[in-house]
């Protein structure tokens, strides 16, 4: 198994609007979109800490 410490990856999103990284070249978990923004691991989680503001499910919310 790859290690993805220095890889690159990518944010993606739920139905819910609870977002999460994945390695970038692998293909998303069921029931996971992406959101356009791949990088590294400290860069995509700098990311999801800027949007994702509310951490409610959408469903409660």
């Amino acid at each position: 198994m790859q290690n993805y410490s220095e890889g690159k990856y990518k944010v993606v999103i739920n139905h819910e609007k609870q977002y999460s990284i994945w390695p970038a070249n692998l293909d998303n978990p069921l029931g996971w979109s992406d959101v356009g923004y791949e990088g590294s691991k400290e860069e995509c989680l700098k990311h999801i800490k800027i949007v994702w503001t509310d951490m409610r499910p959408a469903s409660l919310i």
